[in-house]
């Protein structure tokens, strides 16, 4: 007999279509494994598809495939209304949907709701769905980000949430952090590369290139967003130390975290077009990047873009690092993590490895999923 995880998926950009294509293909390893994943619901922005009966139905393999088709080319769910037994509800409605089965399945059988958005609107269904005991499965890092009280809501049952993910993408950060803590061993700091992009940014300044040159070059590489200014600004890797800071027992939230943009106000968004700040407003950062680079390289360091998080503080930006370290070895697109613990005292734990990419992240939420398994009957 295999053992049922039936599961709701919310956000279906890429980590998401990754995860659906990861459930179909491990079909054959996981009836090795005596479990299978019953995917009773799809949803995005604006539309979910659920089975007409989420106690008995699940949603086929070959939809689920025709879904990730539907939205690489940009279509919303609600166009594959016409396809198999299953509802297709919008808005409001939809959120009302994801409870009541939530409500029915988290009960009986048990239920994951697997947020792989990037969206704070999942905030509300997530808390609701830990008083109906299902299980909570993250990529997106906005609800663990979110205020202490969403935070304490959504890890009230710890061993009901995964979310691995929402740091170092596949890595197992969050399993390492939580078995050292576990075991009593105090952890005193963490210091990390935990953007591909400016990790790649960083280590490529230390051949004499100039910032514009390599943040360009990342764009076109597809390491950036679409603005580079949201990799830039920092607020992303403040995120995730946020996720890290809360997991080591600060009561703190984002906004007391110091976090350094590598560009002015005067560049941002909401002032600064991006053809604009591709054309001449990279150009107007280059000189002083590069006298820190050399002032590090006369120190025999090198320049990362980290975050700090030690005792009650929590910080974000550039700091000086030895050539030797493993941040300082770091090269390209790669996540390192150093952990300094009472068992990790003179040489930290060294977690690395790719940090970034649909495959990877969807991996991780995937192997989260799996983990969950012995809570379910």
């Amino acid at each position: 007999m295999s053992k049922n995880i039936s599961l709701i998926l919310m956000g279906c950009g890429g980590v998401g279509r990754q995860l659906l294509q990861h459930i179909v293909s491990c079909r054959s390893l996981h009836a090795k494994q005596g479990i299978h994943l019953r995917v009773v619901g799809v949803s995005d922005s604006k539309s979910l598809l659920v089975a007409s009966d989420a106690f008995t139905m699940e949603l086929p393999d070959d939809f689920l495939l025709e879904v990730c088709r539907a939205k690489s080319n940009g279509a919303s769910l609600s166009t594959l209304s016409g396809y198999g037994e299953f509802q297709v509800l919008v808005n409001s409605e939809s959120t009302k949907k994801i409870v009541d089965v939530a409500a029915f399945l988290g009960k009986s059988t048990g239920l994951a709701l697997v947020d792989c958005s990037a969206s704070s609107d999942t905030i509300p269904v997530l808390t609701q769905a830990v008083d109906l005991d299902c299980c909570i499965v993250m990529a997106n890092k906005k609800p663990l980000t979110s205020t202490m009280e969403d935070y304490d809501k959504l890890v009230s049952h710890p061993r009901h949430i995964r979310h691995e993910s929402t740091v170092g993408a596949g890595l197992p950060v969050i399993a390492s952090l939580n078995r050292i803590l576990s075991s009593g061993d105090p952890v005193h700091r963490i210091i990390g590369s935990l953007s591909g992009t400016l990790g790649y940014v960083m280590s490529e300044l230390e051949g004499g290139k100039l910032l514009s040159q390599v943040v360009r070059s990342a764009k076109n590489l597809g390491y950036t967003e679409p603005d580079p200014r949201d990799d830039l600004s920092g607020m992303d890797v403040a995120r995730k130390a946020l996720i890290l800071a809360r997991l080591l027992g600060q009561r703190i939230n984002l906004d007391d975290i110091k976090i350094e943009s590598l560009y002015p106000e005067e560049m941002a968004p909401s002032v600064m077009s991006i053809e604009d700040f591709l054309g001449s407003g990279l150009l107007l950062l280059d000189k002083n990047i590069q006298e820190r680079v050399s002032k590090a390289s006369l120190d025999g360091k090198v320049l990362r873009y980290v975050c700090v998080i030690e005792d009650s503080s929590c910080e974000v930006g550039i700091q000086e690092l030895p050539k030797d370290s493993a941040l300082g070895r770091l090269r390209g697109s790669d996540n390192v993590l150093e952990v300094y613990s009472r068992c990790y005292k003179d040489q930290p734990l060294v977690i690395q490895g790719a940090g970034a990419g649909n495959d990877t992240t969807a991996a991780g939420v995937l192997a989260d999923i799996v983990d969950i398994q012995d809570l379910f009957p």
